[in-house]
């Protein structure tokens, strides 16, 4: 192909992501199946590696993250990111529309007040040009490279405007942010304190990777600025920002009745635990812009809008005790037990306590009457003590750890306090979980109970004592006959011959995710080679910064993990990453897979066509090669038969994948 055909695919690839992108992160209506959208990706991934001048910044492929940036560069705002006056009461609202009527005859309307925060989203010619946070509402910081990650942000709008700046507010789904919360306490890792916080620290990551698995999203609420179109109400401006490709604030009325529209704040209200995201208000405002210059603003706040602040849900009951756990890195963490009360629609009776300094900043007391909620109606949590019963009785932060009573320590660089004993039952029991994981070393049938099991009847002292056990153990132990015994070793037997960059995850080195795995084992071949590393050979990385390569480092050379390596590998368990090795059987041809195949699935036969040289892609053109055709096969199959291209069946490419082409 000649660069123009190039630019032309590209284009085209794009304007086909973007399409689907749309239709599944703003109107949440897919109209693709993952896996031809993976194909497309990776179609413009290829082309734009082989030709980089042709990639641009705005390009689907950017959606996943950048370079780490060390700063964020100061953005001035042309047009004030204001707020508005909260109000707490209906009376307050009737109020308000009391002094809106001294002037004018107002139509309002009325929308769910997101609980996250704004940024500026700036395009010109149609093309996103530069996104900042709010800041003192004057001076933001420039993220862009962090809001390309949000996929609801259109990069290229549907229809050209010279330039237009819209405002946005950013949030974490309820969703994601069970998912966060799942993953740092898996990692014994700070917990986030809401969505909102947890929104604010996933856009101002200097590395926007991260950003990118954080999952965030956004609604479009305000026009701030534009270019070569007239506007004259909110209502229009909401409907032409839709019309442009923005995921809009949901379900915004207008009404010209006080009393409706205060109805519709407490539906909004009413139905707030309903939303996948947080909501903290209701915001009401004059539609016509003509109006609200004639109103205009107070020295703070505009004079036609307020925002209805909804009290959260809280709860008062009473703290019966205050249990310690030990988590997997060994921090202690103390846990709330209290009165069970109904919070968001769930009974509760539990919530984390962080740690040591968070209980004495809000001085609690076992006895005390205390106030609970749910952060982003998922998270429960103590928000203060109400007063202390007469009998109550202050908490004693545990000097030793409560499982194998070695004296605790105050970790230098974290308020956690920790337990430093290694062999510690409980970081053992959480370690065992996390190296026998699905996404660690998938030793099938090691559940925590198992686990509970195997530990408390010192069969496993490490992990490494999991490659000793003998049917004879396991049949020792309650609910284990001979089947279930013979399975488990099975695969402990079986995953000796992992993948190297599975160990490496499955050892638990702080911050070394599944991906984080990879590269280090893509870099440095073997795990030995990872132990000899030194730190600058560890940054040399691409993504990895000092915290991480510390943590690897100093990781790799603590004694019991020497230790451990050792009698892994004496185990026969692979140190080695073996890359894969490819074929040249499909070299040069472009494969469609399409309809359901009898003994691979779509992920499996994409495998096979890219192992052996080919080019998998989600749809029919000219350019193909080759239709992988099985049951039920649709529209793919029609264009391929229409074009004349070669259609196969499943026996046939593994006849390919086996002994080559024809």
């Amino acid at each position: 192909m000649n660069i123009e055909e190039v630019k032309k695919e590209i284009d085209s690839l794009i304007a086909e992501i973007e399409k689907h992108n749309y239709n599944y992160y703003v109107l949440d209506s897919p109209s693709i199946d993952d896996y031809e959208y993976d194909m497309l990706m990776q179609r413009l991934k290829l082309l734009e590696s082989e030709y980089p001048q042709l990639a641009g910044e705005n390009s689907p492929t950017q959606r996943v993250g950048g370079m780490a940036l060390n700063t964020f560069a100061k953005v001035s705002h042309d047009v004030q990111m204001g707020s508005l006056q909260d109000v707490f009461s209906i009376s307050e609202v009737l109020e308000f529309d009391k002094r809106v009527r001294q002037s004018i005859v107002p139509k309002y309307v009325v929308e769910p007040k997101i609980d996250g925060l704004s940024v500026s989203l700036e395009y010109r010619n149609g093309e996103f040009v530069r996104g900042s946070t709010r800041g003192d509402g004057f001076i933001g910081e420039d993220v862009t490279a962090n809001l390309r990650t949000i996929r609801s942000i259109p990069l290229k709008l549907k229809k050209p405007v010279p330039f237009i700046e819209v405002r946005g507010e950013v949030y974490m789904p309820k969703s994601s942010f069970a998912e966060l919360v799942e993953r740092q306490q898996r990692l014994g890792e700070a917990l986030p304190k809401n969505p909102r916080n947890a929104a604010a620290g996933s856009l101002r990551q200097k590395d926007s990777k991260i950003t990118a698995q954080r999952k965030l999203d956004i609604f479009v609420f305000n026009i701030q600025k534009v270019e070569g179109i007239e506007l004259v109400s909110h209502k229009q401006s909401l409907d032409f920002l839709r019309e442009l490709g923005f995921k809009v604030i949901p379900d915004y009325r207008i009404f010209d009745d006080i009393k409706k529209a205060v109805e519709r704040i407490k539906q909004i209200g009413d139905s707030r635990l309903s939303f996948p995201f947080d909501i903290d208000g209701a915001v009401i405002k004059v539609d016509d812009f003509s109006q609200r210059e004639e109103l205009g603003y107070t020295s703070k706040v505009p004079k036609w809008a307020v925002a209805f602040k909804y009290p959260p849900e809280e709860k008062q009951t009473i703290l019966n005790k205050i249990e310690v756990n030990v988590g997997r890195t060994g921090a202690l963490t103390p846990v709330a037990i209290f009165e069970p009360v109904i919070l968001a629609g769930t009974t509760v009776s539990r919530a984390v306590l962080h740690n040591y300094d968070y209980i004495k900043e809000r001085d609690l007391r076992i006895g005390d009457t205390i106030v609970v909620r749910k952060a982003g109606d998922i998270i429960p949590e103590v928000v203060k003590s109400v007063f202390h019963a007469e009998n109550s009785q202050e908490f004693i932060f545990p000097t030793s750890c409560p499982v194998c009573g070695t004296k605790a320590v105050r970790d230098n660089d974290e308020a956690a306090i920790k337990c430093p004993n290694i062999d510690c039952p409980a970081q053992l029991l959480r370690n065992i979980e996390h190296f026998a994981s699905r996404n660690a070393m998938n030793i099938e049938g090691l559940g925590p109970a198992i686990v509970e099991q195997l530990v408390n009847s010192d069969l496993v002292k490490t992990v490494a004592d999991l490659y000793d056990l003998q049917k004879s153990d396991l049949l020792r132990l309650e609910r284990f006959a001979e089947k279930s015994a013979v399975n488990l070793l099975n695969s402990i037997d079986q995953s000796k011959n992992n993948t190297a960059d599975r160990l490496v995850f499955a050892l638990g080195i702080k911050g070394i995710g599944q991906r984080a795995a990879k590269l280090l084992c893509e870099h440095f071949g073997s795990v030995r080679a990872i132990m000899n590393a030194d730190i600058n050979e560890i940054l040399n990385i691409e993504n990895f910064g000092e915290i991480l390569a510390e943590n690897v480092f100093t990781a790799l050379r603590e004694e019991h993990r020497i230790k451990l390596i050792d009698r892994l590998e004496a185990h026969g368990v692979n140190m080695i990453y073996h890359q894969e090795e490819k074929t040249d059987k499909l070299q040069g041809m472009t494969v469609v897979v399409t309809g359901k195949l009898s003994t691979l699935s779509r992920e499996e036969a994409k495998a096979l066509i890219e192992k052996n040289g080919g080019k998998a892609s989600g749809s029919v053109s000219k350019k193909t090669s080759l239709v992988l055709a099985g049951d039920d096969a649709g529209s793919k199959l029609t264009k391929a038969q229409a074009l004349g291209i070669k259609i196969i069946s499943e026996e046939e490419f593994l006849s390919i994948i086996k002994n080559g082409k024809e």
